[in-house]
């Protein structure tokens, strides 16, 4: 993060730009607060804050000069509502691809008195119900919203979609419900979320017992269930097994088995050892 000291304003490219007005190019300096912008003297039509972290539009000084304010690509969610009165002269703002998210939020945009181009693209106030109309009847003064000119029949629609101040605060409140992609979860949804169940890793004990379950289950469904959950090493938090008794019942089963082939090997017959043959005396008898 950079200050936006006197220094670096003072040091920062100025020039004439293709319109010929004096500009000030402050963009890519990771400015996330705006700060000491008098010393620009107020000397400059155009001051270019673009690609910068700044999330608060405001601490402007007095600037009669200034007419054109580029913001695009910042994090600004917030604007002073007396903007205007610092900045009377101000007819260009460009807020492109900055965390707008609510119709209010653009309300303290209606004190700068000659605001006449305004971009507010890949915000998500754009996917807001009627926010076009919104803008325009909030701006009297607008010409060009997001690149595109404000016609007469859309002032007059939006005119007589917000006649009423009740009708204004309903869109607010509207767009404040509305879920647009990229937003913050709710609380609602954040508590729902933790509500929900999680897998769990199974216990060496938890293992045996579902190898027991296995063995002991009724159903064709509970089978698979138990296989899969043996299989993904993931215990569902729902899935009741009583280990003890599982348990119990495996060690069981296995020392059946294990008793069982002992009885098998005992039963089997021995290996007969051959008898020796006593050859002694008949081989004396034969001299």
């Amino acid at each position: 993060m950079v200050r936006l000291t006197a220094d670096l304003i003072w040091k920062s490219p100025h020039f004439f730009n293709a319109i010929r007005e004096r500009e000030l190019d402050l963009r890519g300096n990771k400015i996330a607060v705006i700060e000491n912008v008098g010393a620009t003297e107020d000397q400059f039509d155009t001051i270019d804050l673009s690609d910068n972290e700044i999330v608060k539009l405001e601490n402007f000084p007095f600037l009669n000069r200034l007419g054109t304010l580029l913001l695009n690509n910042n994090r600004i969610t917030r604007i002073n509502p007396n903007l205007g009165e610092f900045l009377p002269k101000l007819h260009t703002l460009v807020l492109t691809n900055n965390r707008l998210t609510n119709l209010v939020e653009i309300d303290p945009l209606a004190s700068i008195p000659k605001l006449q181009f305004l971009s507010l693209l890949d915000n998500s106030i754009t996917k807001k119900p009627n926010y076009r109309l919104y803008v325009i009847h909030k701006l009297n003064s607008l010409r060009v919203l997001d690149f595109k000119k404000v016609k007469q029949k859309e002032r007059m629609e939006a005119n007589a979609l917000f006649a009423s101040k009740e009708a204004e605060e309903e869109a607010k409140k509207e767009s404040v419900k509305t879920f647009v992609p990229g937003e913050l979860p709710s609380t609602q949804e954040v508590i729902k979320e933790e509500q929900t169940p999680k897998p769990v890793a199974p216990t060496p004990e938890q293992i045996i017992a579902i190898k027991a379950a296995i063995v002991n289950s009724q159903t064709l469904e509970e089978v698979a269930r138990l296989e899969q959950a043996l299989k993904s090493g993931q215990l569902p938090a729902d899935l009741n097994i009583d280990v003890d008794t599982m348990t119990k019942n495996g060690r069981d089963q296995d020392d059946t088995m294990i008793t069982d082939a002992e009885k098998e090997a005992n039963d089997e017959p021995k290996d007969t050892e051959p008898e020796q043959k006593d050859d002694g005396p008949a081989e004396m008898e034969q001299e």
